[in-house]
């Protein structure tokens, strides 16, 4: 549509990246086709279903017509921010949010043709509340995909929400990284996929260098990061932790060395998070320490490092691949270049290893 194409000018965008030119067509064929679509972080893939929602909605009718499921409400928010972005001349397309904190009173029908949300704040409008007419949604859209299928609770408050949906409901899985057990379960719940699928080598970034470092303490690393700032231009920087108790110390030293810090940890309320996020997105501190809550989805265009204070690994202590690329993959967005350090202990070397194997 004219409207949608001006909205994605006006952001910037001018021609569409790799997955936006081989979703779009699909998504936007008639008759509806479902997709399961991969690919890396920064590429687009929000951009790529926004316009899909954006597309298959009727204005002229003020009651909910997509549904669009998101793991965490940073990332909700975040989705509901790039609709009004690329939306914002098509002025009768409203949004709202399922997330916890919104109330809707029992019984009384939403007007907004988008609802955005969290599994479990989606499933209690739907079914307790019943402010959504499920039989009305046509689009179903689940992003970071692999969590949420993957998680417990996640999956089977999505699982109940989509079998509800009308057969004729398009369904749009996108995920970053899909394992195979994930693939076999999307297969379950959305019938005749296209699938749109990476090679195993596409998914780590050639546009961000990675580097690490050993170090013998927590002390020594705090060293080694002081002197990246001595050495290279720094944008803005996001540096993750394993633990909030290293992410609270971490923020203590760089505040007293004289950095502008904010930290985002899961202890947080909801408010509280995005307001931290909003702060940095607006340039008000320049280094954001996170633990991993905050790996997934959000974007900064401004993010030019990314540093693991401590490589993510797993309940055995093996590295947790996808983790990681979700981490580094915060910076060099829509390909752009970046940077990710990571800090390694002199015992944790095989970590290394074990990832450069992986993403060979």
């Amino acid at each position: 549509k004219r409207e949608l194409l001006q909205g994605i000018y006006l952001m910037g965008f001018n021609r569409p990246s790799k997955i936006q030119e081989t979703a779009l067509p699909i998504i936007l064929a008639y008759p509806p086709q479902n997709l399961i679509a991969q690919s890396q972080s920064g590429t687009g893939k929000t951009a790529a279903f926004v316009l899909a929602m954006l597309s298959r909605v009727n204005a002229a009718e003020k009651h909910p017509q997509c549904l669009c499921l998101a793991p965490t409400y940073e990332l909700a928010l975040q989705i509901g921010h790039v609709i009004q972005n690329i939306g914002q001349f098509c002025a009768d397309i409203k949004v709202t949010y399922a997330v916890r904190g919104n109330r809707v009173l029992q019984g009384s029908a939403l007007e907004e043709q988008i609802v955005i949300g969290t599994p479990g704040t989606m499933l209690d409008w739907c079914f307790k509340r019943r402010a959504i007419d499920v039989k009305k949604i046509n689009m179903f859209v689940l992003d970071e995909a692999d969590i949420m299928i993957n998680t417990q609770g996640l999956s089977c408050q999505s699982i109940r929400i989509q079998r509800a949906l009308p057969k004729s409901c398009q369904m749009l899985l996108f995920s970053a990284t899909f394992k195979e057990t994930v693939r076999a379960f999307a297969r379950q719940i959305v019938s005749n996929p296209i699938v749109i699928k990476l090679r195993e080598e596409e998914l780590t970034l050639s546009n961000i260098r990675q580097y690490y470092f050993v170090c013998r303490s927590r002390e020594e690393k705090y060293r080694a990061l002081c002197n990246i700032y001595g050495s290279i231009t720094v944008g803005q920087a996001m540096i993750f932790c394993q633990t909030r108790r290293s992410a609270d110390w971490l923020a203590v030293q760089m505040s007293q060395d004289g950095h502008q810090v904010a930290i985002l940890t899961a202890e947080l309320t909801v408010a509280q998070r995005a307001n931290v996020i909003q702060r940095f997105r607006d340039g008000k501190e320049k280094v954001l320490i996170a633990t991993n809550v905050c790996a997934r989805g959000i974007d900064v265009q401004q993010v030019t490092v990314v540093l693991n204070f401590s490589l993510p690994t797993d309940q055995k202590g093996r590295p947790d691949f996808e983790t990681y690329l979700h981490r580094i993959g915060r910076t060099g967005r829509f390909g752009k270049r970046g940077i990710a350090f990571s800090m390694v202990e002199h015992q944790n070397m095989r970590l290394v290893q074990m990832i450069e194997e992986h993403f060979r």
